[in-house]
């Protein structure tokens, strides 16, 4: 009897192993298993990162939850884990998800009046189709269409533009997609909570889920922009999408009612009425919209952001999918997923496959972005320090400063202003951060205030004896800047082009030397 009871501890012990190491916390507090132990394949997911690489889209991360756990993750470096990432439109999503907690709250209701929430406009010369307007009209992309293009100007005042716009009628109750309607959403949620959508979702969201350091752009008027601007980790994603499938209870907790995750995931309107019923059934902009949120094929639904940010919910699976990149063809990037991690979900636990697990396992090690430069080259420079004055530019810099030390470039840019410092790696990604606009926020319709230090990857070669090319990626947003820098004597061109201006000529910029240290 003994001898059995002892037995049966030890197998109790065994098994708890095995449960500990299909069940491991996290410290961004999401439980990780393995692919086969939640019914997935390994293989189906190696091909997904295959197919996506030679397809050249470039992803920047993604992590896979089955049955509430993450079954794999990966990031392309320099992208880390540890990194927030711009949402785009993602961001409309927490903004519905804040609406839900206060139509909870009875702060608001679907059927108010938007014109009701902002009477000192009321004087507007406001016609009948926005008089008429309603939460659920912003909610679901029925509120017509934007006033102009460049609404955002930060010397515009944005609600009134939306207010006062001259709305075709014919636009009542069809589809029209508007990123102001989310920003007039969070525009009210501010009224209605006298906070922030930020400040609104800190307790009721970000702290039960663990989600830290969630930034976002704000308007001029301090209202925070609701339908694109918020910066968040790949895991806090991953763990909105959870939530929704979970019908928005969190560790045994009913956060959001699981009502209004219902009505906000369903077709609340129809969209893509202009494709033949053959086109729809293959476009995932196209299955209908609920609230922010986006149907697709196979009975999923979507949070989705310009540039392949997506979280990806599949209620039939139970499986969610959270996506960061930078991707013009969406459409394309979802086939991936319908085509590779769909068929890869099983009904039941796989039986461990130790050769398709290590080789997925492999392969996450060493995903990285294709080299930033056309050739590698392998000029080794001796190290040195150079200081340049530049002489007058667009750009305003003032001094350039140049340091090589141990396949390391130190750049310094001084302005009138500000001293900015970056890393680069010879041939490799290098961190550091800084409080210089990346290319993404240094234009006249975005604000960038409250959302530096800006995380930075540099990466450097020589292309001869006498050029060297430096590039900057901005990670939150993806924008980028690169030097193409020629050494001629004692003096330096700097050819300068950004992602944001790409189709522009470079800036060029000439130095002087004025302090070297060989």
């Amino acid at each position: 009897m003994r001898r059995i009871l002892l037995f049966l501890i030890f197998l109790i012990f065994q098994l708890s192993l095995v449960a500990q190491k299909n069940n491991v916390v996290c410290s961004d507090g999401l439980f990780r298993s393995t692919p086969e132990a939640e019914g997935v394949k390994s293989e189906g997911i190696l091909k997904f990162i295959e197919s996506v690489e030679t397809c050249n889209m470039e992803l920047h991360s993604f992590m896979l939850l089955r049955h509430g756990k993450v079954v794999t993750e990966g990031w392309w470096n320099p992208y880390q884990p540890d990194m927030r990432h711009i949402m785009y439109s993602v961001s409309k999503t927490y903004t519905s998800t804040a609406v839900g907690f206060a139509i909870a709250e009875k702060r608001l209701s679907l059927d108010d009046k938007v014109i009701s929430f902002f009477p000192e406009y009321s004087e507007c010369p406001i016609n009948s189709f926005v008089k008429s307007l309603t939460v659920r009209n912003l909610l679901n992309m029925s509120a017509g269409e934007e006033p102009f293009t460049d609404f955002r100007l930060r010397d515009v005042d944005w609600i009134k533009a939306f207010l006062c716009a001259n709305q075709d009628p014919l636009k009542v109750n069809k589809f029209t997609y508007n990123s102001y309607a989310a920003y007039l959403m969070s525009a009210i949620l501010q009224r209605v909570t006298g906070s922030t959508l930020l400040d609104y979702l800190q307790p009721r969201l970000f702290d039960p889920l663990q989600m830290k350091d969630v930034v976002s752009e704000q308007s001029p008027a301090g209202i925070v922009c609701g339908g694109w601007g918020m910066s968040i980790r790949t895991a806090d994603m991953a763990k909105l999408g959870q939530l929704y499938l979970q019908k928005g209870k969190w560790n045994g907790r009913q956060l959001l009612p699981a009502s209004w995750i219902e009505e906000a995931i369903k077709a609340q309107i129809e969209n893509g009425t202009s494709l033949t019923d053959a086109e729809k059934a293959k476009s995932d902009w196209a299955q209908g919209y609920g609230y922010y949120l986006w149907r697709c094929q196979h009975n999923a639904y979507r949070a989705d952001g310009s540039y392949g940010q997506c979280i990806i919910v599949m209620p039939d699976q139970d499986a969610v999918l959270a996506i960061t990149a930078n991707v013009n063809d969406m459409q394309k990037e979802l086939q991936q997923v319908w085509e590779h991690i769909l068929p890869a979900f099983a009904s039941n636990k796989l039986p461990e496959n130790r050769k398709a697990y290590n080789a997925l396992t492999q392969k996450l090690k060493t995903l990285e972005l294709p080299s930033p430069f056309k050739t590698k080259s392998e000029i080794k420079k001796d190290n040195f320090s150079k200081i340049y004055a530049m002489e007058s530019n667009d750009l305003g810099i003032r001094n350039i400063a140049l340091k090589q030390k141990d396949n390391l470039c130190y750049l310094t840019i001084r302005t009138n202003s500000a001293t900015h410092n970056f890393v680069c790696g010879n041939n490799l990604w290098r961190y550091s951060e800084t409080n210089k606009n990346s290319p993404y926020y240094n234009t006249i319709y975005r604000n960038p205030i409250g959302l530096s230090p800006f995380a930075v990857a540099g990466n450097y070669i020589w292309t001869d004896s006498e050029n060297m090319c430096l590039k900057l990626i901005f990670i939150e947003d993806s924008s980028n800047e690169n030097y193409h820098i020629t050494f001629d004597k004692k003096r330096i061109i700097v050819l300068v082009t950004n992602s944001e201006a790409s189709e522009s000529l470079p800036i060029r910029m000439v130095g002087n030397l004025e302090t070297e240290f060989e």
